[in-house]
């Protein structure tokens, strides 16, 4: 059942594909006025190679090998995450010096940390650890999904030359499964697998289930705010720099009464059974356990509103034109609420000719670890369309890598 679990809440989090950031202001540089389109799909671990994640994605059979691999590099903690997000967006009016912004988006947001011995039995089950007890504590999952309607402006001729943005968007909550374990928890199974012992030490939160399927019903609302800034600035190398700061997604989802939480602080044993293996359970190996009431011993379930905190992208860009075809960027990424590692990253643009660029990117951190990507940029006064990744090792050499994603944009241009 975890390993089934495991796996449902990876594939509803990543069937789909992702503007870059997922920020609708950092494309009006380029775009300006016009209507876009805008995906972005991103998935990493610091524990998992790309080989076994692929499996999740696009099925086929896990071996030995693919288990090892990941097993053998891994440290005592890891994490792993996928955001994939979709928009229609578009900015509009007559005024010179500010646009108005109108979009729609959807979310979807899958984020874990997990031991080792987490991962262990999840993959190998309880066999190989006979007599053992293994470290559960300080695991997660949190899957979140949501849609927004967002209502912005911005301020593109601020003295000229900075820009600014805000939006403010409605929230409708869709999905929502989270669960954490505490210090403590584990899992003892005895010598001859007839005994387990479960210290059950857990919170756990989740949304009606009733509304997961249908994307037009809702569990939750909520709100959320982007804010956006960029200005130029003198600097003594280059032509000139240009300084951006994003934050977006800064907001909440208030989840309606028919969500449960679960909190749990107990020891749970099994004895009696046969269990040498957690995933070849039979259904009739545990006939005679009445699992409702298993549930209602050993956790406080119980049927309420509450409110989470939705993550906040926060993003740090400095630019510096070397000449009039070769751009430099450094920057800084960070998502609140989340199991995100600080990410740090160079990008290199350059023209090569009036309407084809291309834009390499070289980054640390986030879910995963070292990441190369490449796009390219088609710019005309009537159409832009971009398209890339940000991890393309995790589809070049996917034994030995982590993480990898996939981008795209395309807009018509307004000509007024």
């Amino acid at each position: 059942m975890m390993k089934r679990l495991f796996i449902y809440l990876l594939f509803i989090s990543s069937c789909h594909v992702f503007a870059q950031y997922n920020s609708q202001f950092l494309n009006f540089e380029k775009m300006g006025r016009s209507v876009s389109m805008n995906g972005e799909y991103e998935l990493g671990s610091t524990g998992i190679y790309n080989s076994l994640l692929n499996k999740f994605i696009f099925g086929g059979y896990i071996d030995q090998s693919i288990k090892d691999a990941s097993t053998n590099s891994m440290k005592n903690m890891s994490i792993m995450g996928a955001t994939i997000n979709y928009n229609v967006s578009a900015f509009f009016g007559k005024h010179p010096k500010y646009s108005y912004l109108i979009g729609f988006e959807d979310h979807r947001i899958f984020n874990s940390s997990f031991s080792k011995d987490f991962y262990q039995l999840l993959f190998y089950g309880n066999k190989p650890f006979l007599g053992e007890t293994k470290n559960l504590s300080l695991s997660s999952i949190n899957s979140l999904r949501f849609q927004e309607l967002k209502l912005g402006f911005i301020w593109h001729k601020i003295d000229t030359t900075a820009k600014a943005g805000v939006s403010i968007s409605i929230l409708k909550g869709q999905q929502l499964f989270y669960i954490k374990t505490k210090e403590g928890s584990s899992l003892y199974t005895n010598l001859d697998g007839t005994e387990l012992i479960f210290n059950s030490k857990f919170n756990m939160a989740l949304s009606d289930t009733s509304k997961i399927q249908n994307p037009f019903d809702y569990s939750g609302i909520g709100a959320s705010a982007d804010i956006f800034f960029e200005t130029p600035y003198v600097s003594k190398i280059g032509k000139g720099s240009l300084l951006t700061v994003n934050a977006n997604n800064i907001g909440f989802l208030h989840w309606f009464d028919n969500s449960v939480q679960y909190n749990s602080d107990s020891t749970f044993k099994f004895s009696g059974y046969q269990i040498d293996n957690l995933l070849d359970l039979q259904d009739s190996t545990l006939a005679s356990i009445n699992r409702d009431s298993v549930i209602k011993v050993t956790t406080n379930a119980r049927k309420e509103s509450f409110n989470v905190n939705i993550p906040t992208n926060l993003l740090i860009i400095n630019k510096i034109r070397f000449t009039s075809k070769f751009v430099l960027g450094t920057g800084f990424r960070y998502l609140f609420n989340s199991n995100f590692k600080p990410y740090f990253f160079i990008d290199s643009e350059y023209e090569l000719t009036s309407k084809f660029s291309s834009t390499m990117h070289i980054a640390y951190g986030g879910y995963s670890k070292l990441n190369i990507g490449l796009a390219f940029i088609f710019n005309t006064p009537s159409f832009y369309f971009k398209i890339g990744s940000n991890s393309l090792q995790g589809f070049i050499s996917p034994k030995n890598t982590y993480g990898q994603g996939v981008f795209f944009s395309v807009a018509k241009k307004i000509k007024h």
